[in-house]
């Protein structure tokens, strides 16, 4: 029964935190933050079984539970779960992240601590539930009961704009799953079935197949989210509060990239042919406004949530190339991004809790009083701007790589543009770096903040540790990808009956 039910353990456990947690009162605060801890770390133990009996010699679902679930002459939706090479390391890093997330609120969130936690772990289940969903119905349900956890960690435990940002983060999801929706009932109606890989085999008129790629991918865009529907990010990044951002910028975000490739890619491979070179180009433009943005701004974490638009803006770029190395590259960045942008948002929360103020202004000369913190900030800036043997530049390398290999046309031009993101990137984050940390003498204020604590060292060094893994050892997880990202690389060969592009031919390799 533990074999054949695994996967809902994992994906559940956090429930039986949130009913434990019923049983705490509110004022036993330190008690509820310690509770916290100790279960995300066994939550995050028990989850690496998936990792530890996942054969990727072949391609296959894994750890798969099928069941009825609503059986009705209207609507017909099962309990059908599982997990492949596109699904698990995204899973893992959740599991991953979230012990992480409540060693560094320890200190930070100090009013409503019991429900803060409660909020935490049911935005856990809406998580993973949407990355092991294999019944677009059951993936919908997921899928929105993280929007509700998430918009309450804004807006109760967020900065003075939070209820503006808050909003503005529910208004923009919502009318994007509400698009999906429609979508989703009108491919029932048609084919008479939810189940995902029912529905591969399942072909479309490319009519249909255009308006149902359109809702799919705005409701994803938006998630991503994919210039120009980037506008309600900087905002909840910016007023969310630390955990908040690590989250959203960790694991969040990738929801809407997981989607492209496995719900509106595969499952419209012509109407995706057809948009493909628009995609390309917003991610492009994406790169490049993102960094560009983040150049100019004066507030340290409106600065990294910027640069979530421009790295995001590679995982698209990845996946829509349609070769192995840029789809691979695509996937990876998505882990590399929640490591390396969460480890930043991590450490610009530790610097606030200090001084109150995320003005780059407010700083410069800080490495002479805080040198261990500056060192652990180095080592992350240099891994979001992809210097070798860290883990971004294993990530954007395949994907400038694969789009370079890629059958578009003119994908050589993509390549060129999409590579000054790599330029830009280490503009910003380099002087930013430079006048945070040097520049000038610490000022009388300056001189007075502490360096890293016990507690901080220790949730940042496992993030420094699969910085480093990911950029020497990336074969680890590509081996891992490799069958998944082959099979759906077949879906769309063999699926893809409209091909042409700007009246030239296109294909895919």
């Amino acid at each position: 029964m533990f074999e054949s039910s695994f996967l809902s353990l994992v994906t559940f456990f956090p429930l039986l935190a949130v009913f434990i947690l019923l049983f705490f009162s509110s004022r036993a605060e330190k008690g509820i933050k310690v509770f916290g801890i100790i279960f995300s770390i066994i939550h995050f133990l028990i989850s690496l079984k998936l990792l530890f009996d996942f054969d990727y010699s072949v391609y296959k679902l894994q750890f798969v539970e099928k069941s009825k679930w609503i059986a009705s002459h209207f609507l017909n939706s099962q309990y059908f779960i599982g997990i492949d090479g596109i699904s698990l390391f995204i899973i893992l890093l959740t599991t991953f992240l979230m012990p992480i997330i409540f060693l560094s609120t320890y200190s930070g969130i100090t009013k409503k601590v019991k429900s803060f936690y409660i909020n935490m772990f049911l935005l856990e289940v809406g998580i993973l539930g949407s990355l092991v969903a294999l019944d677009l119905f059951l993936f919908y349900v997921f899928w929105e009961i993280m929007l509700i956890p998430m918009y309450f960690i804004i807006g109760v435990w967020g900065g003075e704009r939070r209820i503006y940002a808050a909003i503005k983060f529910f208004i923009y999801t919502m009318a994007g799953s509400l698009l999906m929706l429609l979508g989703i009932m009108y491919m029932y109606r048609v084919a008479g079935t939810f189940d995902v890989f029912k529905l591969y085999g399942y072909h479309f008129s490319l009519k249909e197949q255009i308006y149902l790629f359109s809702v799919f991918a705005i409701a994803f865009a938006i998630k991503v989210p994919v210039f120009p529907f980037h506008t309600w990010l900087p905002d909840a990044h910016t007023e969310a509060p630390t955990a908040g951002s690590v989250i959203l910028a960790g694991v969040l975000l990738k929801l809407g990239t997981y989607g492209f490739l496995r719900f509106a890619m595969p499952l419209f491979p012509d109407a995706m042919v057809k948009f493909a070179p628009y995609v390309i180009i917003l991610a492009i433009v994406g790169i490049i406004y993102g960094a560009l943005v983040a150049m100019v701004q004066k507030d340290i974490k409106k600065l990294v949530a910027y640069s979530s638009v421009s790295h995001l803006g590679y995982v698209m770029l990845g996946l829509f190339a349609l070769t192995i190395y840029g789809m691979q590259g695509g996937m990876l960045q998505m882990i590399n991004h929640g490591i390396s942008t969460g480890a930043l948002f991590l450490l610009v929360g530790i610097v606030y809790e200090r001084k109150h103020t995320r003005l780059i202004s407010e700083y410069g000369g800080i490495a002479k009083v805080m040198p261990l913190y500056a060192t652990f900030f180095m080592i992350v800036t240099l891994s979001s701007i992809g210097l070798p043997l860290t883990n971004g530049f294993v990530g954007e390398f395949s994907i400038l790589l694969g789009t370079f290999k890629s059958s578009w046309q003119h994908a050589w031009i993509y390549t060129a543009f999409a590579a000054t993101g790599v330029i830009l990137g280490a503009v910003y984050m380099l002087w930013m770096y430079q006048r945070v940390f040097f520049n000038t003498e610490p000022s009388e204020e300056n001189k007075n903040l502490e360096d890293l604590k016990i507690r901080e060292i220790a949730y940042l060094v496992p993030l420094v540790i699969m910085i480093f893994w990911i950029g020497i050892y990336p074969s680890f997880f590509f081996r891992r990808m490799e069958k998944s990202v082959d099979y759906y690389l077949r879906i769309f060969k063999s699926k893809q009956t409209v091909m042409l592009i700007d009246a030239g031919k296109g294909g895919i390799r």
